[in-house]
């Protein structure tokens, strides 16, 4: 058998229904929507949330909260991250997490996290951390620096 060969199984597949194609073929003229009407014209119908004149669940629901658009994204790196991928006394920046593959997208920064220990001394730069994390990279020998 080859790839040439190869067709579907009889019966799987029927032709396509050809509208508005003339009178002999049964479905000419009004292509099978009846006459006028809402339903015959383009893009006919009621959408998708139409309860028939009742007003509509999503219109029925109170509206709660708001989108906060100031809102800063950080991503968040822990400190057992920076220990398995950096050597002791590398410069930890944007570039090198992101060269490293621990970071993709940057977005509005980067947040040193706690979590984890950390041995070596590392010059770690970044825009945020937290309070733990600071401590266990002073510890450690290492220096902080906020972008």
């Amino acid at each position: 058998m080859k790839l040439s060969e190869l067709k579907p199984a009889p019966g799987s597949r029927h032709a396509e229904k050809r509208l508005g194609r003339g009178v002999g073929s049964g479905l000419g003229k009004t292509s099978g929507k009846g006459h006028k009407g809402q339903k015959a014209r383009s893009g006919g119908g009621k959408g998708p949330y139409f309860e028939g004149g009742q007003t509509p669940l999503q219109r029925r629901m109170p509206k709660r909260g708001f989108t906060n658009i100031f809102k800063k994204n950080y991503v968040e790196v822990n400190l057992e991250d920076l220990e398995a991928r950096f050597e002791a006394g590398a410069t930890v920046n944007t570039e090198a997490l992101v060269a490293s593959g621990l970071v993709k997208n940057v977005r509005d920064g980067i947040r040193i996290l706690g979590r984890g220990e950390i041995t070596k001394a590392l010059n770690v730069k970044a825009k945020g951390f937290s309070k733990t994390a600071e401590e266990k990279i002073k510890a450690a020998g290492g220096s902080i620096e906020v972008i």
